[in-house]
């Protein structure tokens, strides 16, 4: 490390949780730094300290890694499921670390993924205000009009809650069923299933084809491909770089 960390920033860059959890954990009594049980959200740490969690050695975070991987329907993509559902984790090669998933597909959703072993990496692609646009593309059942997508594209308000607007184009249509590609840059959960619901879409197939500047290509289900570390820095140009360490 560069310099000093709070235990909860030390903790998701170490991809251990996140910044929130890591303070529950503290909570708990689950955290000991050189053998005492934490108290303070405030607590620094350094590279030489021993951190533990359920008695178990935190090592200091590495340089941060990023990966693309394709989701293939069924699996959902937390590490625990209340209803014991296969999740995306298992898919992995062994000689992965510990990695986060940025953001998430639901479990009937499928195509690309970013990984990574960092969770201020992770928080950084998954914060709106970066402008990290997503990009779909959806089977839906039913005939949208203009009308209908462009209150889409112009941001639906369902209930009490009001979705940013993103884009969206048809791509075909047949008898029963149409094709769109979508573009987004917040990724709620379940967003784009519950807006062309209130239009009066069923989606029937939803497929994440590319994440700011990385897409899926030809990546094939399950397979997973590491990001070169300097497209990882020309994500952020303004992060100070240096002999595999960074901070902000």
């Amino acid at each position: 490390m560069a310099e000093p960390l709070r235990i909860a920033r030390f903790l998701a860059r170490a991809g251990v949780t996140s910044r929130r959890n890591a303070e529950k954990m503290i909570v708990d009594g689950r955290v000991t730094v050189n053998g005492q049980v934490l108290v303070s959200f405030h607590h620094k740490v350094s590279s030489g300290d021993d951190v533990r969690v359920d008695g178990k050695s935190v090592a200091a975070p590495e340089p941060p890694m990023l990966w693309r991987f394709h989701k293939p329907a069924g699996f959902v993509t937390t590490t625990s499921d209340e209803k014991g559902r296969p999740n995306v984790f298992e898919l992995l090669p062994p000689e992965l670390p510990r990695v986060l998933s940025v953001g998430r597909l639901d479990l009937n959703s499928e195509g690309l993924l970013l990984l990574t072993n960092d969770g201020g990496l992770k928080r950084l692609l998954e914060l709106p205000a970066n402008g990290f646009s997503r990009g779909y593309r959806v089977r839906a059942k039913g005939h949208p009009s203009e009308a209908s997508l462009d209150l889409l594209r112009q941001g639906v308000r369902i209930g009490d809650e009001q979705f940013r607007p993103m884009t969206v184009d048809v791509e075909r249509q047949n008898a029963s069923n149409c094709w769109l590609s979508v573009q987004l840059t917040e990724g709620r959960n379940r967003e784009i299933r519950r807006t062309f619901a209130a239009i009066g879409l069923t989606v029937g197939r939803l497929i994440r084809v590319s994440f700011g500047p990385f897409r899926l290509g030809q990546l094939a289900p399950g397979d997973v491909r590491r990001i070169s570390d300097s497209d990882i820095a020309g994500l952020f140009p303004d992060i100070a770089w240096s002999a595999g360490e960074y901070w902000f």
